[in-house]
């Protein structure tokens, strides 16, 4: 068994998003990402699917061309190549669900785009 708390040991970074790894197992990547108001993960894609919650706060989430404003428990489901981008109107904390294969070094070079 494994356990953990995505409202546990928040950190919030001066410049960039936090990026944590949380849980790791055979089946999935959980990683949470803690975003200031106004910290942004720049536009990108991943090759493999992934899944976004929203734990607290509200993103705007451009997926494409489209923006969309997603608040605490709103969750969406991205096939891979999308490119997305997420910027914090208000201090949040996001779950990110990787596969298996996706690795948390490429979520951390999203910060470097």
């Amino acid at each position: 068994m494994q356990y953990c708390s995505f409202l546990a040991d928040i950190v919030y970074g001066e410049t960039q998003p936090v990026i944590t790894p949380i849980l790791v197992n055979d089946f999935t990547k959980e990683i949470r990402i803690v975003f200031r108001e106004g910290q942004a993960m720049k536009a990108h894609k991943t090759t493999f699917p992934i899944t976004v919650m929203i734990v607290s706060g509200e993103i705007d989430f451009g997926i494409g061309e489209e923006r969309m404003i997603f608040g605490s428990g709103d969750v969406v489901a991205l096939e891979p190549n999308v490119i997305h981008d997420l910027v914090a109107l208000e201090d949040s904390i996001v779950r990110l669900s990787l596969h298996k294969s996706d690795s948390v070094t490429r979520v951390n070079g999203v910060l470097k785009l």
